[in-house]
């Protein structure tokens, strides 16, 4: 309880003292990039007040030039790690839920994320031409391709298609992430944090031109489980 405590305290103090900034700064350069940054440190402090570590490695796998970033989900402090230690510029596609939640949807919204509204066929695909205009414009772009959060660790799948068929239509390679570690720290259901170390594994790119959707998204799957730490392989 004391971590959870000291992780709330501490990820609502920044919050509080850099959402103006975030939005002043949002408006004035338009590109998300600073957001991005701001929110990179945000992930950092939250991650230090809850006393998690991480580790990544595999940093001469990013190519130049923009991307589709795929990885597993077991936690939300998946989301912190990725934000706070992949040295990318990227922006997220976030379900429509977590715009109604005040503050941070000022904040997603300054930073360029692309909401999804799974609900909605015809938003989703409108969202989905924005994110390829944003790849093509140079921005990379990070997905979760399960959907959700896994409840027990073991990746879900098949995946969702929709990160796939943007990869194919970018023309951009897909790069791998395999995340071990996280869901000890938060499981889904619950909402007590424990201190633990993450690692993120950055796969090599996987380039979409000549292969379907069904038979990239197998690829992509065996890269993740082959990127995840040997404890921690799921399927």
């Amino acid at each position: 309880m004391f971590w959870t405590i000291c992780a709330f305290l501490g990820t609502s103090l920044y919050i509080v003292i850099m959402i103006i900034p975030h939005t002043l700064i949002a408006i004035i350069t338009r590109s998300g990039n600073v957001p991005h940054i701001i929110a990179r440190y945000w992930a950092r402090w939250t991650l230090f007040c809850s006393h998690v570590r991480v580790e990544a490695d595999g940093d001469d796998n990013i190519p130049v030039g923009s991307a589709v970033y795929m990885a597993n989900h077991a936690s939300y402090y998946d989301v912190l790690a990725i934000l706070g230690y992949l040295n990318v510029q990227f922006r997220w596609t976030v379900k429509k839920e977590l715009y109604r939640i005040p503050l941070l949807n000022l904040a997603m919204k300054g930073a360029g994320y692309i909401e999804i509204d799974r609900s909605n066929h015809a938003r989703a695909m409108a969202a989905m031409k924005v994110a390829v205009e944003k790849i093509r414009s140079g921005t990379s772009v990070m997905i979760f391709p399960e959907g959700t959060r896994s409840e027990d660790g073991k990746i879900k799948y098949p995946f969702k298609k929709g990160g796939f068929h943007l990869a194919i239509q970018a023309g951009v390679p897909i790069v791998p992430i395999g995340i071990t570690g996280s869901r000890p720290i938060l499981p889904k259901g619950s909402s007590i944090v424990k201190p633990g170390r993450i690692h993120l594994s950055i796969g090599r790119p996987i380039l979409p031109q000549g292969k379907d959707v069904n038979t990239l998204m197998h690829e992509v799957y065996e890269a993740i489980q082959a990127n995840c730490k040997d404890d921690s392989k799921q399927g």
